[in-house]
């Protein structure tokens, strides 16, 4: 029996529902993120120990790291092959070795800034520092991190590598630029500017690396984690809307739909070296994949 297909034009995919398989039937627990390396290896963030399980590309269970570090597991992006995470409830970020060497923290365990935060990702009267139930890290070219902070704050926080903080921005609101309702995941685009998905906003919002708001795309619904392909294309994992269905675009550099497809609600995403995208499933506690059909 042939896989579903799905998407439009030059981007169309099988999917292989609930790819990921452990050992002995152990059951996933609740996944969080996805990201591969550049073997292609998929690492697969979940909310149990290990935190941190890596398949290859077929499927195959290769190692997992992690046990006992992490409070809330919650972003996870791979750059250069090194693994760049958000310990939600922990209020940290950490960079790792594919292997799971600590190699730096910033931020404190345990402490938050003083956001008024009394219910995690609703509208909050007012931003603070870092951090308050942040959400992911990302690196840029100029050697600094970027990190989303977005369940208890309403803010992106630039950092040198050292973990200084340069800049933060962003402040709760519905409606004008730099105001944010849980910021919850972002990418450095080839052009070198931020891509915040502005989640609770339904749009994504974009910055230069020195924090000047360069416009919005506001085409889609609840944006929960944004990657980028080796073309710079976009693609985004959306949460379900009123009576709209979850589901997943694919977005050019200038923020035009080149591709959409009815998904299940991924809260992480990512889409490979090859072009072919992983679904970070909580509610499933799965992966799904989708294979591009070239």
């Amino acid at each position: 029996m042939a896989n579903e297909l799905v998407g439009q034009g030059d981007y169309k995919f099988e999917y292989y529902p609930d790819w990921a398989v452990l050992p002995n039937n152990e059951a996933l627990g609740t996944v969080s993120a996805v990201a591969t390396d550049s073997n292609n290896n998929v690492y697969v963030f979940q909310r149990k120990d290990p935190p941190v399980l890596v398949f290859d590309e077929t499927g195959t269970f290769l190692n997992s790291w992690g046990n006992g570090i992490f409070v809330s597991p919650h972003g996870l992006y791979i750059e250069d092959d090194i693994v760049y995470i958000t310990d939600r409830e922990g209020q940290v970020a950490l960079r790792f070795t594919l292997d799971g060497k600590p190699l730096q923290i910033i931020g404190e365990h345990g402490v938050s800034s003083d956001t008024g935060c009394e219910i995690p990702g609703e509208l909050l009267s007012r931003a603070s520092g870092p951090f308050n139930l942040p959400t992911e890290m990302v690196p840029h070219p100029n050697g600094d991190f970027y990190i989303a902070d977005g369940y208890g704050n309403a803010r992106i926080h630039r950092f040198t590598s050292d973990g200084e903080l340069v800049k933060s921005w962003g402040k709760p609101g519905k409606v004008e630029p730099f105001e944010f309702h849980l910021p919850h995941s972002l990418i450095i685009g080839q052009d070198g500017n931020i891509y915040l998905c502005d989640r609770e906003n339904s749009r994504i919002q974009i910055f230069s690396p020195d924090g000047d708001h360069l416009g919005m795309w506001t085409d889609m619904q609840r944006p929960l984690d944004i990657s980028c392909d080796s073309d710079g294309l976009f693609y985004i994992s959306e949460r379900p809307e009123e009576d709209k269905p979850p589901q997943f675009s694919i977005l050019s550099k200038s923020g035009d739909v080149l591709s959409r497809w009815p998904c299940r609600s991924a809260h992480g995403s990512w889409v490979d070296q090859k072009g072919d995208i992983y679904l970070g499933l909580t509610a499933e506690k799965s992966v799904d994949k989708y294979v591009r059909v070239r």
